[in-house]
């Protein structure tokens, strides 16, 4: 039982997934961001420029059953903005990661030392040109 316990500290005190913890709760924070803009900003100049409610529903058929589908659009444009910042961010980050990468591939390979077999090719044809 140590052994698993012990096993099971090494895997969760590693790098990636306390990274995914910590990724986990700073997305379930930014989508509650996204969600307040999205009603408190967003639904209301739509429902200004359009004239209609985003908070809409029917009823279907007169059953008292309701579709929200004033909260689907509301679900779809989070979808889009959290896409969007997401989209935002990788290309942020990716672009500091290949940043030192492309300092580093500037820098030209300095030529390989030649062989000894190449020095000894060159000096035999030193020698044949002096001959001639």
């Amino acid at each position: 039982m140590k052994k698993f316990l012990e096993e099971f500290k090494a895997f969760a005190l590693k790098g990636n997934v306390m990274d995914m913890a910590i990724g986990v709760i700073i997305g379930a924070a930014f989508g509650n961001i996204v969600t307040a803009f999205t009603e408190d900003f967003i639904n209301p100049l739509i429902a200004c420029i359009g004239g209609s409610e985003i908070g809409g529903r029917t009823e279907i058929f007169n059953t008292g059953q309701y579709i929200n589908w004033g909260h689907f659009i509301t679900a779809v444009i989070n979808f889009l903005i959290m896409a969007f910042c997401i989209f935002l961010m990788m290309k942020a980050v990716n672009k500091l990661l290949t940043a030192g990468k492309k300092k580093a591939e500037e820098a030209p390979a300095a030529p390989p030392e030649p062989t000894k077999e190449e020095i000894l090719l060159t000096e035999i044809r030193d020698l044949l040109k002096e001959k001639n």
